[in-house]
C-alpha cells in the first residue's frame, strides 16, 4: 500500500519498530544505507518481534538506488523544516513516505531532490527538536492509510 524510506536510519529500535509497523499495515520498509546496525543487532530483533518474516523489507546501498526501485510515485519527506503540514496531503496508494536519520533528519541536498514531492511536516511545540523516528512514521502511515479507508485490514 505505501512505501516507507528511512534514509540512513541510525538506531536499531526504531528499525525493529518500524518492521513491525509495516508487517501490521501492509506496507513496504525500505532502507538506504549506511545503516547504524545491522540485521543481527538484538535491540533490532526485540523491536520488531516476529514481525520480521511478515514485513517486506528492502535495504538500498544508495538514495538513487532506491528512488529508482520506488519511483514514479509520489515522494513526501518529513522534516520539521516542512512546508505542509502531514495531514494537508491527500496520500494515494504506492506514495512514499520519506525519513531522514535519528540525529539529523534529512539534509538540505536530500530535501531540494527534485524527486521530493513535498516537504511534509508533523505539528510539534516550538523550540522542540524532534519526534522519534518511528513514531513520526506511524504518524504519517497511519494518516495516508486512514484516508486510504484502512484498505486490507480488518477494523
Amino acid at each position: 500500500m505505501f512505501r516507507i524510506l528511512f534514509y540512513a536510519p541510525e538506531i536499531p529500535g526504531n528499525t525493529g519498530n518500524a518492521i513491525r509497523l509495516a508487517a501490521v499495515t501492509g506496507s513496504e520498509l525500505h532502507l538506504v544505507e549506511p545503516l547504524g546496525f545491522d540485521f543481527e543487532d538484538a535491540k533490532l530483533r526485540r523491536a520488531g518481534l516476529d514481525y520480521h518474516d511478515l514485513a517486506v523489507v528492502t535495504v538500498h546501498k544508495t538514495l538513487d538506488e532506491a528512488f529508482a526501485a520506488l519511483l514514479p510515485a509520489r515522494v513526501f519527506a518529513f522534516t520539521s523544516h516542512g512546508d505542509t503540514p502531514y495531514a494537508e496531503i491527500a496520500y494515494g496508494p504506492g506514495d512514499v513516505l520519506f525519513f531522514g536519520p535519528e540525529s539529523v533528519g534529512l539534509p538540505a541536498e536530500v530535501l531540494a531532490d527534485p524527486r521530493v514531492t513535498a516537504r511534509v511536516r508533523l505539528p510539534m511545540v516550538p523550540a522542540r527538536r524532534s519526534l522519534n523516528l518511528a513514531n513520526s512514521a506511524s504518524i504519517a502511515v497511519y494518516e495516508a492509510w486512514r484516508q486510504n479507508g484502512y484498505a486490507g485490514a480488518k477494523v
